[in-house]
């Protein structure tokens, strides 16, 4: 057979449904999504993920579209090695891209009009429509195989629902996890603080700096700051007060399997210089990265032992991993299917550029 009948015999790259859903309690406003079919099972060959629903969790500041690349390289690598693949969903939160403002919010954004909680339980809502109107009924099952690519505060959204859903979720990818349980303020020493000594400063780095830099993620990170999607994170540190607990029981009572990706220490101390934050890069490497380290190896911990991967670091990548390595992202999608669905050993699809 040549090369070009090789590629002519390729399945077709699957068309998404971009489109929009009211939930049955929120009749007043929209959720738009993007959804691709899973691949189709054939007599000889069935599909294996016909039950299994891919979903990606948003940070607070990139929408759905973040996902695109990495959702075209993961479908381009499954077909093109001639592999089968489950659905894909991502979506916009309540007041986010392209969805409409929650509809329960008492005020105008920015504002604090719900909490992670809240949009836990929308999830779960928005799932379970999702799933009745797509599902096979061939084959149904009571809820999906699910599991979560998530970057951010999108992997607290997906903690919390594997917490308050035990079973429903088989596997997890965080990628640069928010840190729930801090203030992003209290990363940096204190020179207010009775025991500060600026001599412990590292090299280049000012007392004034280092004010700068706790007023400026005070501004801008602080839980207290609302945003534009009406999202508070006002009572995260509540909800998730450590990184290693609760652990997560998925399907079959033990933990699902996770994945935990952090930045690259070099990549992200390079744009909090370079972006508007202008924050010292000594500063962020000698105190925000060791934090993130630290937050990201307790995350390992809330599944059951051998069960998770990591924290692994995604090389080039800052905090907005899809954005800066969506080949990487779309390679641990793979690696994570293989090992939820099919219970095998991680392998990597591609070289992840």
């Amino acid at each position: 057979m040549s090369a070009q009948s090789s590629e002519e015999d390729l399945p077709p790259f699957p068309t998404p449904e971009i489109s929009s859903i009211t939930l049955e309690n929120k009749h007043s406003a929209q959720i738009h999504y993007t959804y691709y079919p899973p691949s189709p099972s054939k007599a000889t060959h069935p599909n294996p993920f016909s039950q299994t629903l891919l979903v990606f969790l948003n940070g607070l500041v990139l929408p759905r579209s973040s996902w695109d690349a990495s959702i075209s390289k993961f479908l381009q690598a499954r077909i093109n090695a001639r592999l089968p693949y489950p659905a894909l969903l991502s979506y916009d939160r309540y007041g986010q891209g392209d969805s409409d403002p929650d509809p329960d919010d008492a005020e105008p954004p920015p504002c604090h009009g719900h909490d992670v909680m809240s949009a836990t339980h929308v999830l779960r809502q928005f799932l379970l429509q999702m799933w009745k109107e797509h599902l096979d009924i061939s084959s149904p099952t009571q809820f999906p195989n699910i599991i979560f690519i998530c970057n951010s505060i999108g992997c607290a959204i997906a903690r919390l629902f594997a917490q308050t859903y035990p079973g429903t979720v088989s596997g997890l990818l965080f990628l640069d996890s928010i840190m729930a349980n801090s203030d992003f303020v209290s990363l940096w020493p204190d020179p207010d603080a009775h025991n500060f000594d600026p001599h412990t400063l590292p090299p280049g780095v000012s007392e004034r700096d280092v004010r700068e830099t706790r007023e400026k993620y005070r501004r801008i990170f602080h839980p207290s700051v609302p945003n534009s999607e009406g999202l508070s994170r006002r009572n995260l540190a509540t909800l998730l007060p450590s990184s290693s607990s609760p652990a997560l029981e998925g399907p079959g009572g033990s933990g699902p399997y996770l994945t935990v990706v952090g930045h690259d220490w070099e990549t992200f101390a390079d744009q909090s210089f370079t972006g508007s934050l202008n924050t010292p890069r000594a500063l962020t490497m000698t105190y925000a990265n060791p934090a993130w380290q630290k937050y990201n190896e307790g995350l390992t911990r809330i599944t059951s032992e051998g069960k998770a991967i990591g924290p692994i670091v995604a090389i080039g990548c800052g905090h907005f991993v899809q954005r800066d390595g969506p080949g990487f992202v779309a390679g641990e999608m793979g690696a994570l299917l293989d090992r939820a669905v099919n219970r095998g050993e991680q392998v990597r699809e591609g070289d992840g550029s």
